[in-house]
């Protein structure tokens, strides 16, 4: 059997973000050594709860961080990355 994990943009109201961000990066790192194959990030661009709006960027980090899982986005939302977009 095959495990993966969700990281969902949702934190806690009041957490500091610098924080909160470092805890998924290591909950990554976690189960890649508990034998997870893969790991997506989510992505989400209101509220102060929901801090993950380039998961592209948690990827790179985790990616440093890690040997062999597999990380990817959960979605990419196209309208806030278009290169016209200013």
């Amino acid at each position: 059997m095959r495990f993966g994990v969700f990281i969902a943009p949702y934190h806690m109201i009041g957490d500091n973000p610098t924080l909160a961000l470092e805890r998924d990066i290591q909950l990554v790192r976690a189960v890649e050594e508990l034998g997870y194959e893969e790991a997506w990030f989510g992505e989400h661009h209101s509220g102060g709860t929901e801090i993950i709006a380039a998961p592209e960027l948690m990827i790179a980090t985790a990616g440093a961080l890690t040997k062999r899982i597999r990380l990817g986005t959960g979605v990419a939302s196209l309208p806030y990355h278009h290169p016209d977009r200013k």
